[in-house]
């Protein structure tokens, strides 16, 4: 049953017309008579009460509840809200006279150019400057700069920096002259959102005990935020038709997500697929969209701006794109126009060389690579 919410001067009318209604004469409820007084005082309780109830409803149901409400909710199901994640990517160092050997710490902290967000170097044991006997990265007499990875030391989107933003060493490091991030840096995510989190609250209630297509994609998109994933059904890992089998192809927006994250995802796929499924899960095959054009711009722009400007636009729209979406020829030519409005011509693109669309496989994901802007 809805709760049939009333205003103040509602309250005081229906009050007024009760107490009228059960006296034998004439009530004076002229505003300043004692009568009024009481009724409206009794009508402000009212209103105080019945907001004390909507805020008790709204509490109890995920729909209306919010923040740690919304989080006491659905952890009743063993559901929690996804954590925010740390930004992730690769600055380098550089110095102006290789003569010796120089070490950069494993936790050197890192600022961006104005001072407002802080980067910490984390270990690549795969990088050949990798030194585990002295904890940090080496480059050797001769060598004038070593690219390395780094993550953002407080998680959420905020740590998504472009290109030559860090530029700061938080302390001096014998040897080191000058820091910069040449990419952007990837991968940050603020907490899950309330509305997020219903979405997801609902799916699950919907799926339990299901092991269909939604139930796996709800397995996986609860192992953490930020994942894309496609499911082929009726399908081997090698692409033959074969019956009980489904391939899960899962990216975390790097595409190339690690083993333990896969990991994490077979386990949630595991508690969730029919019994005698047999599933693959993989990590998406890469494409590479190497793209070269010509943007013609007015004789008094800044034509390195602009050129600038376009690459980034392209660069950041194939980052986007998720498994199986294909990349279109003449998409290219639209993101140029719309990166600067003082792109006035686009001529001879090119995508991988030819003038095709780049169409991936469904467990394919393209990538930028060259982005060639003249």
């Amino acid at each position: 049953m809805q709760l049939q919410l009333q205003n103040f001067s509602t309250m005081v009318s229906n009050a007024a017309a009760a107490v009228q209604a059960a006296a034998s004469a004439l009530i004076d409820l002229t505003v300043g008579s004692t009568l009024r007084a009481i009724l409206e005082a009794n009508a402000a309780l009212g209103l105080w009460m019945q907001w004390l109830i909507v805020e008790l409803l709204s509490t109890t149901r995920a729909a209306t509840s919010n923040g740690a409400d919304l989080d006491s909710f659905v952890a009743d199901f063993s559901i929690t809200r996804l954590p925010a994640s740390q930004a992730t990517g690769s600055v380098q160092f550089s110095r102006f006279t290789p003569t010796l050997a120089a070490l950069i710490p494993l936790g050197t902290g890192l600022r961006s150019a104005d001072g407002s967000l802080s980067f910490t170097v984390t270990q690549d044991s795969t990088n050949s400057a990798w030194s585990s006997a002295q904890n940090g990265y080496v480059l050797g007499a001769g060598i004038a700069s070593v690219s390395v990875p780094i993550q953002a030391i407080v998680p959420g989107s905020a740590g998504n920096v472009q290109a030559g933003v860090i530029t700061q060493l938080a302390s001096a490091i014998p040897g080191i002259d000058t820091v910069i991030n040449a990419a952007p840096l990837t991968a940050g995510l603020d907490a899950e959102s309330d509305a997020a989190l219903r979405s997801r609250f609902s799916a699950y209630l919907a799926t339990r005990s299901r092991g269909t297509p939604l139930a796996i994609g709800n397995a996986v998109l609860s192992v953490r935020q930020g994942l894309d994933y496609t499911l082929q059904e009726n399908m081997s890992p090698g692409g033959v038709s074969q019956i009980g089998c489904f391939v899960l192809t899962v990216d975390d927006g790097s595409g190339t997500p690690s083993s333990s994250l896969l990991a994490s995802v077979a386990n949630a796929v595991e508690a969730t697929r029919p019994i005698g499924a047999l599933y693959t899960i993989q990590p998406p095959t890469l494409l590479t969209a190497n793209i070269s054009l010509t943007v013609t711009t007015p004789a008094n722009a800044n034509h390195a701006i602009i050129v600038g400007n376009v690459a980034n636009a392209l660069t950041n729209a194939i980052t986007a794109l998720t498994i199986g979406v294909p990349l279109p020829w003449s998409r290219i030519t639209q993101l140029a126009y719309a990166a600067d409005p003082n792109v006035t011509n686009v001529t001879n693109v090119l995508l991988n060389g030819t003038t095709a669309d780049l169409v991936p496989s469904a467990s394919g994901l393209i990538r930028p690579g060259t982005i060639a802007v003249s």
